[in-house]
């Protein structure tokens, strides 16, 4: 496995998403979205986590190798090809969220391929690129640990730290669930946010982000992506996962929120509204 791979100089604009999370409708929406927005395979990058709480792990993880899009590991993806005993999500002992990923991680595990494995240890921990002089670098989590839960209420001064560490003008995360962009001091700091799961505002969406040269500069902007959720809900009761994530999937509501700050607490069920960012 490289560490890290570079795309070298790419023509935006640059489509990137995360956590695919075993939705497979979702999946296939973003597929389409990208097809309508004439943004080709070699301009699209997924954050990881391309495995987790829905049904359809493999088929899910088949057609995101098939499109042939740039992927960074994600924890999942790590603790799948090692055959690590849980998901590496970085929840907290016996908190609700590590309790419900217990089902859903045995029930991934059980149907992810020997090759899907494989290609998942394949998978690179950072992708680079630059688009319109900016240098860009695409992580999981944080820049060093691939579990590490950054939100857009996160001290400013970690980011900043990390963005010096990475060599970059910009830091694209995921991980986190929800997206969010950061202007820091020297640079930024971007979540594509989800497509497989909602961010948590009471919106069943998913979302992911959308970087468009503009001159000199560059357009960073957050789009919603709709879905068949009934199918996907329906996918995870048949396959007996009928626990609170299928319900998020419906009601847009994390069944737990014990990875998230006070700030990113309150403002859960109130429907996101990102503002673009000039880069």
């Amino acid at each position: 496995m490289e560490s890290v791979i570079d795309l070298g100089e790419l023509n935006g604009p640059v489509l990137l998403f995360g956590g695919p999370y075993s939705n497979l409708a979702a999946s296939q929406a973003m597929q389409l979205e990208a097809r309508r927005l004439g943004i080709a395979p070699e301009r699209l990058i997924c954050t990881g986590d391309t495995v987790a709480y829905c049904a359809q792990p493999a088929e899910t993880v088949e057609l995101i190798r098939r499109w042939g899009i740039a992927v960074v590991m994600g924890n999942c993806e790590q603790s799948l090809a090692e055959g690590a005993p849980d998901c590496g999500c970085g929840f907290e002992a016996d908190s609700a969220c590590s309790l419900l990923s217990v089902g859903w991680y045995r029930y991934a595990s059980q149907r992810i391929s020997e090759p899907q494995r494989r290609w998942m240890a394949g998978l690179p921990r950072q992708i680079r690129f630059k688009l319109n002089g900016r240098r860009f670098l695409v992580v999981h989590g944080g820049v060093e640990r691939i579990n590490e839960f950054l939100f857009a209420s996160s001290s400013a001064v970690q980011k900043q730290t990390q963005l010096a560490q990475a060599a970059a003008d910009v830091v694209v995360g995921g991980h986190c669930g929800i997206p969010f962009g950061s202007a820091l001091e020297s640079g930024y700091w971007l979540n594509s946010g989800a497509i497989g799961m909602p961010a948590n505002d009471g919106t069943p969406d998913g979302w992911y982000l959308l970087l468009t040269p503009q001159a000199d500069r560059i357009e960073a902007s957050w789009h919603r992506l709709s879905y068949e959720v009934a199918a996907s809900y329906q996918a995870m009761l048949e396959a007996g996962l009928s626990n609170g994530y299928a319900e998020a999937l419906q009601t847009g509501l994390w069944p737990s929120m014990d990875v998230l700050p006070e700030a990113e607490k309150c403002r859960a069920g109130q429907p996101l509204r990102l503002e673009t960012l000039i880069i």
